[in-house]
């Protein structure tokens, strides 16, 4: 598996993860069936995309490349779907963790 295919593999994941949490919200504690379900076989599919980008790029570059990103890409579903608007300070706290995801792949490897 090339690089890209990997970098492809942790985009899956990390949408796979940002599905997941989403419908984690949705499953109401897992009292819902269909958004439980769908939790659970995203969670699982998010998990083996993961391994399989952990082939090329080391461990702890793809779990903080897929936190940091999974978690932008929540906050803005939050945004959109449930009008959870963040603070300044979540704000703040956000930029940090692109500017660290953006270190930890452009500069981390050098």
């Amino acid at each position: 598996m090339s690089l890209a295919s990997s970098y492809l593999f942790l985009g899956i994941a990390v949408f796979l993860g940002v599905t997941s949490n989403s419908f984690a919200k949705s499953a109401e504690g897992f009292t819902l069936l269909v958004p439980s379900i769908i939790t659970a076989i995203t969670i699982v599919l998010c998990m083996y995309a993961l391994s399989l980008v952990m082939k090329n790029i080391p461990m702890g570059i793809t779990y903080a490349s897929f936190a940091g990103l999974t978690i932008i890409a929540t906050v803005i579903v939050g945004v959109i779907k449930y009008n959870q608007v963040p603070n300044l300070y979540s704000l703040i706290g956000l930029i940090f963790i692109i500017v660290g995801v953006l270190m930890v792949n452009l500069l981390g490897n050098k």
